[in-house]
Parts: C-alpha cells; sequence; structure tokens
C-alpha cells in the first residue's frame, strides 16, 4: 500500500523528504500520524524516525521552512511547528531507538536502534506502522505487526507479548481502554486478559499521567464504553474507587434501588451524545467539566443510602455531600482547582433543583431562586438535568422531557423580565449600616437576608426606588431610626 498522493498534498512531507535524502537518513513518518491517516481521522501531530540523529533532521528541516526548532537533547528529540496555509503542524524528530524497563519504574533506559527495534517498542500494533518519506520508497507502508489489518478488524493488540508490554509501561493498559473507547474497538482477548492480570501496575504511574487518559476516555464518543473497560479490567477500583462503590443494587422486602454505577455512566453517555453538544457555551472549554459533574453528580448516594419502610430505598442529601466530596477527588485525581472545580460541584449541588420543579406547580419564587443559584451555570445545569432522566420506558422518558420544555420556557421568561441571572441587591450590607448607624453585625445580614427573599418572591423589585422604603418598614419592625 502506498500513501504517496496522500503525503504529497502537505508540504511539509516532502521538505522533510528532501532534507532525509540529502543527510543521507532512512526516514519514515510513525504511529498515530499514519493510523489516523487510514482511519479518515484529523491529526496535526506528525511524528518522523529516522536512523541517525533526529535533531540533525529537524534542524535541517527547520532551516528550510525558516521554522524554530525546539531541541531536547536529553530526549535525543526535536520539535518544530510549521504553517501549512492556515493550519498549523507539529512535527516531532526522533531517532530510532530501542528502550529497556526497570520493574519499579516506567522509565525506559533507551539505546539508538533500528526501524524495527523502534516499532517494537510501540504500544500496539494499530500505532506501529510506518510510511517511508525518502524519495526511492516515498509513500510505502512498512507494517511489521498486521495494524493494518487490525484497523480493519477494529482491534486493539500488542505488537509483542501483552505482559511484557504492559509490566514495561503500565500506562498503557489506559492507553488500550482509551483508544477502544475512543475509536469504538474491540481489546483482543490476550491483551485485555494481560491488562486483568497486570491491572496493579497502575499502581506506579502518576495520577496526572492516569488522569490524562481519563478525560480522554471521558470525552470519547461513547464514554461509558471505556468506563465498562475500565471496570472489568479491575482499573476502575485501584484509580477511582469511589466510582465503583455506586455499583450494585440491595433489595429488602421486595423493594430494590436502581444500579447507580449505571444509572451514571448513562447520563454521561446521554451528555456526550446530547443534540445541542455544540452549542453549550464554551463548547469544547466547557464540555470536559459538563461530563464530570455528570459522573460525579449521584457520587454520594452510597454514603446516603437509607431503607424507609414506606418510601423504600432513599438517598437524602446525597447532592450536598456530593458537592462536599467534589474538591477532594479533584485533588486525588490532580484535577484543576479552580472555577472548573466549583462549576462541577455547583452541578451536583444543584442537580435535584430543576427535577424537583417539573414534579409540582412552578412559582415565580421557586424559579427566581433557581435562576440565582445556578447563575451563569443555568445552561449546564439543565443539560445535566435533562441526561439525568434514565429509564427503560419511553414514554416516561419523553413525559419528563417535556416537562422540562415548560420549566426552561419559564425560566427563559422569567429571566428576560427580571434579568436575575448575575443577580445582586441593590440594597448592600454597607447602604443598611449607613442608614441605621450600625455596625457590622449579625442583625445586618437578618436584614440583607429578609430584602433578599422578598426580592425572590416577588414582593419587591429589585430597584433602589422600590427596594429602600422596604428596608426603612424593616428597620422600624426591628427599632431602628434612620440616622438624619
Amino acid at each position: 500500500m502506498n500513501f504517496s498522493d496522500t503525503l504529497h498534498k502537505n508540504p511539509v512531507f516532502d521538505v522533510v523528504s528532501q532534507q532525509a535524502d540529502r543527510l543521507g537518513l532512512q526516514t519514515y513518518v510513525i504511529g498515530g500520524f499514519v493510523r489516523d491517516l487510514i482511519l479518515g481521522r484529523p491529526s496535526k501531530d506528525i511524528d518522523v524516525v529516522c536512523i541517525g540523529s533526529g535533531i540533525v533532521l529537524a534542524e535541517a528541516v527547520g532551516k528550510a521552512l525558516d521554522a524554530h526548532v525546539a531541541v531536547f537533547p536529553n530526549f535525543g528529540t526535536a520539535m518544530l511547528r510549521a504553517m501549512q496555509g492556515d493550519e498549523e503542524w507539529e512535527v516531532e524528530f526522533v531517532g530510532a531507538r530501542k528502550e529497556s524497563y526497570r520493574s519499579e519504574s516506567r522509565k525506559p533506559i533507551v539505546e539508538d536502534g533500528t526501524l524495527e527495534d523502534d516499532q517494537n517498542r510501540r504500544d500496539f500494533t494499530i500505532n506501529a506502522m510506518g510510511i517511508s518519506l525518502n524519495k526511492s520508497s516515498f509513500g510505502d507502508l512498512l507494517d511489521p505487526f498486521d495494524g493494518l489489518k487490525d484497523i480493519k478488524k477494529k482491534i486493539i493488540r500488542t505488537p509483542l507479548n501483552p505482559d511484557i508490554t504492559f509490566s514495561d509501561d503500565p500506562l498503557r493498559m489506559m492507553r488500550a481502554i482509551r483508544f477502544a473507547s475512543q475509536l469504538t474497538f474491540d481489546i483482543e482477548p490476550d491483551t485485555f486478559d494481560a491488562i486483568v492480570r497486570m491491572n496493579e501496575r497502575i499502581d506506579i504511574v502518576s495520577r496526572e499521567r492516569v488522569t490524562d487518559e481519563l478525560n480522554k476516555i471521558i470525552l470519547s464518543p461513547i464514554p461509558s464504553y471505556g468506563f465498562k473497560l475500565l471496570y472489568h479490567a479491575g482499573l476502575l477500583d485501584r484509580i477511582f474507587p469511589e466510582l465503583v462503590a455506586l455499583k450494585g443494587v440491595e433489595t429488602i422486602e421486595g423493594k430494590g434501588h436502581k444500579d447507580n454505577f449505571y444509572h451514571t455512566l448513562q447520563v454521561l453517555d446521554n451528555i456526550a451524545n446530547r443534540a445541542d453538544q455544540n452549542q453549550y457555551p464554551g463548547e469544547a472549554e466547557n464540555e470536559l467539566w459538563l461530563r464530570w459533574a455528570a459522573l460525579l453528580h449521584d457520587i454520594a448516594k452510597p454514603a446516603t443510602k437509607r431503607f424507609d419502610q414506606k418510601a423504600g430505598w432513599t438517598f437524602h442529601g446525597h447532592e450536598d455531600l456530593g458537592a462536599r466530596w467534589v474538591p477532594g477527588i479533584f485533588r486525588t485525581m490532580k484535577l484543576p482547582l479552580n472555577e472548573h472545580m466549583r462549576f462541577v460541584q455547583k452541578l451536583v449541588r444543584l442537580h435535584l433543583r430543576p427535577i424537583a420543579l417539573t414534579k409540582e406547580q412552578i412559582t415565580d419564587s421557586a424559579l427566581r431562586r433557581l435562576l440565582v443559584d445556578a447563575g451563569e451555570n443555568l445552561e449546564g445545569l439543565m443539560a445535566l438535568c435533562r441526561a439525568d432522566i434514565t429509564s427503560k420506558n419511553y414514554e416516561r422518558v419523553q413525559k419528563h422531557l417535556r416537562n422540562f420544555d415548560r420549566v426552561e420556557r419559564k425560566l427563559h421568561d422569567l429571566e428576560e423580565r427580571d434579568k436575575l441571572r448575575s443577580f445582586q441587591p441593590v440594597i448592600t450590607g454597607e447602604l443598611i449600616m449607613e442608614t441605621f448607624g450600625l455596625p457590622p453585625s449579625k442583625e445586618v445580614g437578618e436584614i440583607k437576608t429578609v430584602l433578599r427573599e422578598a426580592i425572590l418572591d416577588g414582593v419587591v423589585l429589585n430597584s433602589f426606588d422600590a427596594a429602600y422604603p422596604f428596608l426603612l418598614e424593616e428597620g422600624r419592625k426591628r427599632g431602628l431610626t434612620p440616622v438624619k
């Protein structure tokens, strides 16, 4: 199989070819770019391997393209970014090498090697294919492990003995599941069995690297597939035990609850496949955190599970406890403790509120409170709540979704009228103290709360002309006299 016509469409490959021939270096594009080229997936990250010095080749290509080359001598690699039209391509160069490992570390001992050595060290057959860039064989596919056949069969398989592959670098176990989830491939049975046998080796991998792979699984088209593979491989219990704790159904007196593990994965899939995914504010930037909110929305159910003779199983307060758990989970996972964490925390805390509104007569007061509490995260919250409607009964799901449509219309109308999304009472604590000559005190806070509730209940408009007389009347009730 030859890919010369496809490669010629990107002038970067022609320049690499010219410089490789000039320097007398056998050179190949290898790995993920080749895989994605065959799959028809977009890829702008190019890995180039040569028999010799990758740094020397990179510097020659950089000079020809007038592009800056970043050199990493400790790793024997170099990288440049090349603009082709409006697109930027990242090209990494390395000399062919072979690797050996020690049992206590996933950092390899690296030596110069042949192309065969370099392909042997690759994680999976679909990532071990190379395409020649030298003029005499430009575009020819080198596929020593039948990666092309595995792509056609949709299989993830290691080039060598999977026990050795995963023992050498245990992160490859996560990568196997990540690729299966991203590409909707199967993991070849011997390869998966090796993951099961070797799963404890994941403990030597840094949490940052594990979480990076986990995030890619979360962002895959059907993330539940990846999580089920993680569970059955025994990896999920080692990296995310709180999620595994959701699994199982307990029955007392013939009353059982849903399996919250599989419910959570269904909610995650619903988020991933919602119709308005591309219209969500922030789109790709926020998508990961919306999916984390789906993963964590019921995370505290095992800790709050109780059996009531009349009501059956209850999980009272799981939303508040789950929200309190979010920072600790983010800290353990080495996820950012910033506005993204606070976004997830808010959605976990509020995820029952819109659902409750669909089951009762909706009051403007309840809607105002939801608008104020959700603020700029209202769209994300409503997307999560829609995804949280799971049932085998299609008509029941559709009924709840129609109720949500009604709630969202009322929220939109109320927001248009009252502009409560970024709600701030016009009467501040400072104005209360100035009006009545009060020092900072509990009473000032109580007056602020009364004002806030009156505004949210629609008793008084959130304008100075309407709220200030209300403040004076509240002060009179408390025996306070305005300062002249």
